[in-house]
C-alpha cells in the first residue's frame, strides 16, 4: 500500500464520523501523489503526512450565555490550531448551527495550504460554534461573544493565533469579541482581523475575498487566452464574498445575473444591482424576495437551482458542497467554461472530477478565495506597524498577491506534468512550502 493510502486509512480510522474532514484530506493527498512518491522514503520516515493531517491542538469548550428571556443557553465552541510551521495560526471563526468538529477540521486543514499560497507568514487554523446569530438581539449576540472569548482568549494572541470572521461572524461579532479580549487581557493588539476601521481594521478587508476571487479568475482566464469582460457570470451566495465578487466582476465588464440566499435565488437579466443587494442584505438583513420587490425585471425562485442558469463562468460563494455532480453536468451542457470557487470546498469531489475531465477550468477555493486571509495578514502588518493604508494601497497589494498566487499554482501544475489542473497546482505549491518548513524545524 502506498504511503498516501496508508495515511488516508489512518485519518478515517482516527477521526470517525468526520466526513467533511475526510473529504478535504483525500482531495489534497490524492493530488499530491506525484510529489509524495518522489520523496516517499523521507516523508514516511519523518511521518510528515501523519503530522500534517493531525492538528497541533484541538480545543473544545462550552459556551454558556443568557438570552433575553433570562434563560441560560449552552453552545459548543471550537478552535483547531492545525499547523504553525510557517507562522501563527490564522483562520476564521464560524457561528452557524451546522458547525461541528469535522467542519472545523476540514476548514483548518484547507487553511494550511491557502495561507501558504498567499506567500505570507501565516499558519492554518479555524474555529467557531454551533450558535446561530440570526434572529438574536444585539444583546444576545454580545452575551454569546463575550462568553466565547472568556475561553478562547487563553489560546490566541497576535503572535500565536489570530482569528478572523467567517459565516455568522461579521463586524458586529468581531467588535464584541475584541472588546472582551481587551478587557480580559489588558492588551490592545492585532489579535483579531476584520476589525472596525476605528480600532485597527483595514480598508478593503470587507471586499477582499470577493475581489480576490475575481482577480484570480481574471488571471486564470487570461492565461488561457480568454477575457473576463462581457462574460455572463452566475454567482451563489449574498454575503460579503458573493456581493463583492459581483461588484468587482461588474467593474471589470462581466455580466453577473444571479445571487442566492438560504431560501431561494435571484435571476436578474439586467445584471445584479449591487446597491440594491447591499440594501437588502447589509441594511435590512432581509431575504432576496426584497430584491425582487425593488427590481421588477428580476425573477425570484424558491429553493435551489441557481446552476441551471446559462453562464460562461460559475462562482459558488455560499457554503461547502453546494455544487453537486448534476449541477456540474447542467453547467457543462449550458456552455459554462469555468467554475471558480469563492466559498470553502463548495464543489463536491464528484462534481470537481466531472468539471476537470470535461474541458472546463476549475479553481479551488484554497487558491481563488485566498484574498480574504491575505488581506487579514495585511491587517496584521498594519497593526504591527501602527499604520493604516489607503483602500487603493490595500487593493493593489491584494491584486498583486492574487496574480502571483495564480502564477505559482500554474507553475506547480506544469512542473509536475498536470498543466491546467489548478487543484493539483494549488495543493502542491501550498504543500511544498509547509513541508520544507516542517522538515527544517525537526520533529515537533
Amino acid at each position: 500500500m502506498s504511503y498516501v493510502d496508508e495515511v488516508l486509512e489512518r485519518v478515517i480510522a482516527q477521526n470517525p464520523a468526520q466526513p467533511e474532514f475526510h473529504q478535504a484530506v483525500k482531495e489534497v493527498l490524492d493530488s499530491l501523489r506525484p510529489v509524495i512518491e518522489e520523496h516517499e522514503a523521507d516523508y514516511r520516515r519523518e511521518a510528515l503526512l501523519e503530522r500534517l493531517t493531525t492538528p497541533e491542538r484541538q480545543i473544545l469548550f462550552r459556551v454558556p450565555w443568557v438570552d433575553d428571556k433570562g434563560q441560560v443557553q449552552v453552545n459548543n465552541g471550537y478552535r483547531v490550531q492545525f499547523n504553525s510551521a510557517i507562522g501563527p495560526y490564522k483562520g476564521g471563526l464560524r457561528f452557524h448551527p451546522s458547525v461541528n468538529l469535522s467542519i472545523i477540521k476540514f476548514l483548518g486543514f484547507e487553511q494550511i495550504f491557502k495561507n501558504s499560497l498567499t506567500g505570507l507568514p501565516i499558519g492554518g487554523g479555524k474555529g467557531g460554534a454551533d450558535f446561530n446569530p440570526k434572529g438574536k438581539s444585539d444583546r444576545e449576540v454580545m452575551a454569546f461573544c463575550q462568553s466565547f472569548m472568556q475561553e478562547l482568549y487563553r489560546h490566541i494572541g497576535a503572535f500565536v493565533d489570530v482569528p478572523a470572521g467567517d459565516i455568522g461572524v461579521g463586524g458586529r461579532e468581531i467588535g464584541y469579541l475584541y472588546g472582551e479580549y481587551k478587557k480580559i487581557t489588558g492588551l490592545y493588539e492585532g489579535v483579531l482581523t476584520g476589525k472596525g476601521l476605528t480600532y485597527g481594521g483595514s480598508l478593503a478587508r470587507t471586499q477582499a475575498t470577493g475581489y480576490g476571487l475575481v482577480y484570480f479568475a481574471e488571471e486564470m482566464l487570461k492565461a488561457n487566452g480568454i477575457d473576463l469582460k462581457d462574460k455572463t457570470v452566475a454567482i451563489s451566495g449574498a454575503g460579503n464574498v458573493a456581493t463583492y465578487a459581483i461588484e468587482k466582476a461588474e467593474q471589470l465588464g462581466a455580466h453577473v445575473v444571479t445571487c442566492t440566499d438560504s431560501t431561494g435565488w435571484i435571476y436578474d437579466p439586467d445584471g445584479i444591482d449591487v446597491a440594491t443587494l447591499k440594501d437588502v442584505k447589509e441594511v435590512k438583513r432581509a431575504r432576496l424576495t426584497e430584491y425582487k420587490a425593488a427590481r421588477p425585471n428580476a425573477i425570484y425562485h424558491e429553493g435551489k437551482g441557481v446552476w441551471t442558469t446559462k453562464c460562461d463562468v460559475a462562482m459558488p460563494c455560499a457554503t461547502q458542497n453546494e455544487l453537486v455532480l448534476d449541477d456540474a453536468k447542467t453547467l457543462k451542457s449550458n456552455g459554462c467554461i469555468a467554475v471558480c470557487e469563492g466559498a470553502n470546498m463548495p464543489t463536491t469531489l464528484e462534481a470537481t472530477q466531472f468539471i476537470q475531465s470535461n474541458g472546463m477550468f476549475f479553481t479551488p477555493g484554497k487558491a481563488s478565495n485566498a484574498g480574504g486571509v491575505a488581506t487579514s495578514a495585511l491587517e496584521m502588518t498594519q497593526n504591527s506597524e501602527r499604520l493604516s493604508w489607503t483602500f487603493d494601497e490595500v487593493d493593489s497589494k491584494l491584486q498583486n498577491i492574487m496574480v502571483g498566487l495564480f502564477r505559482n499554482v500554474d507553475s506547480a501544475a506544469k512542473k509536475y506534468g498536470m498543466e491546467g489542473n489548478y487543484v493539483a497546482g494549488a495543493n502542491i505549491a501550498g504543500f511544498l512550502k509547509v513541508a520544507d518548513a516542517m522538515k527544517a524545524q525537526g520533529i515537533v
